[in-house]
């Protein structure tokens, strides 16, 4: 494996950490707001996304501190969380339309 993609690995596997929720020793999840996790999450894809443009525009305008590979890196991450928001969506609104479908 070399340098790049361990580093990859390692800031995704931070990343996961950051989005498991912590559990207290009482095994009771602490109440979260929905609506605020929610956009919390679209708001670190919309940050995703400007900061991959922001890169690719100083690469395509001569930026000799920008690589190739920066740019490639955060297309993807920025690719696979938009991807992964959207997958999140059509679960909910999945889950939106068997709820109202259910007799009553």
């Amino acid at each position: 494996m070399d340098i790049q993609a361990a580093s990859l690995l390692s800031e995704m596997q931070a990343m996961q950490s950051e989005l498991r929720p912590l559990v207290p020793a009482n095994n009771v999840a602490p109440q979260q707001d929905f609506a605020a996790l929610l956009s919390q999450a679209v708001g670190n894809v919309n940050g995703l996304q400007h900061s991959t443009d922001d890169l690719r525009t100083r690469f395509e305008t001569g930026d000799e501190s920008v690589s190739l590979e920066s740019v490639m890196i955060a297309a993807q991450k920025s690719s696979i969380a938009f991807d992964a928001t959207v997958q999140v969506r059509n679960k909910v609104v999945e889950a939106y339309k068997t709820i109202m479908n259910m007799p009553v």
